[in-house]
């Protein structure tokens, strides 16, 4: 398993229609590795949710033909998840938008916007229970 550093090749890596329709693949995709990990049903809904509001920020500003590519990386107790497309110009990240504050909010290390002529959103997300910690811990 790699870490989720995002320094090496993503655990998993699904490619589709950059089209909001798929977005719904991309959050059960990631409720199912979630759930393989050990994560809980509470922990799989904020991963949900946060999915469906990096889709909201990615999708806009995608070319017509492009593809969405989400790449998961598998940590202990997280998951890092990375949602791109390539970019119809160099929009700035709206950190005033609805779904940046609901990301930001749900969810560790997120950042967004322009990378080289892609539109880029990356997140972690963490399970206690998954990670083993302990009341202590937390």
């Amino acid at each position: 398993m790699a870490d989720n550093t995002g320094a090496s090749r993503a655990d998993v890596e699904l490619r589709l229609p950059a089209e909001g329709a798929y977005a719904t693949i991309v959050r059960t995709t990631a409720a199912g590795l979630a759930a393989r990990m050990d994560f809980t049903i509470d922990d799989i809904e904020d991963l949900r949710i946060a999915i469906g509001e990096a889709s909201a920020l990615v999708i806009p500003e995608a070319d017509p033909t492009t593809d969405l590519v989400a790449r998961f990386w598998f940590g202990h107790g997280s998951m890092t998840v990375e949602l791109e497309v390539e970019a119809m110009d160099s929009p700035p990240l709206d950190t005033e938008s609805f779904a940046w504050q609901v990301l930001d909010t749900m969810a560790q290390d997120a950042s967004a916007g322009p990378e080289g002529g892609r539109f880029r959103v990356r997140f972690t997300v963490t399970s206690a229970v998954a990670a083993g910690m302990t009341g202590a811990e937390l």
